[in-house]
């Protein structure tokens, strides 16, 4: 039977996929101006990804638990998400090498965390009904 939990990570999921497919979309021409959502600092939403990674990490542990093999992908998608988000902020505070900053990304920043919004978002929105197999 599906719990809150189960509810909370498909809205969670729902609300991180379209902030990833709105501005895609609106990259593409369709769609109005605030679609872009540039008023969001790439700051912002690489406390956002991390954020939303580390629920993915706590909802992908329950489905390994009910022994759900949907459970082994998430987990890697979750910690690679979790990276990409994780890097910058720790490179912003000035801790680790240069390279966690992940200047070497910065034309394909947008369109990387948009990627990753949209993925993170499937597998919250796929673990809503997993976490209960």
């Amino acid at each position: 039977m599906m719990e809150t939990k189960d509810f909370m990570s498909g809205l969670v999921g729902l609300v991180i996929f379209l902030l990833g497919l709105f501005p895609l979309l609106n990259r593409f021409g369709v769609g109005p101006e605030w679609m872009a959502l540039k008023f969001l600092p790439l700051t912002i939403v690489s406390w956002i990804v991390a954020v939303a990674a580390l629920y993915l990490v706590i909802n992908s542990i329950i489905e390994l638990t009910n022994s759900n093999a949907v459970g082994w992908v998430s987990v890697i998608i979750a910690f690679a998400a979790l990276a990409i988000g994780l890097l910058p902020i720790l490179g912003g505070f000035g801790i680790g090498p240069d390279l966690f900053k992940l200047e070497f990304l910065k034309g394909f920043g947008p369109i990387l965390y948009n990627l990753v919004f949209i993925a993170e978002g499937l597998f919250l929105m796929v673990a809503m009904f997993a976490m209960e197999m």
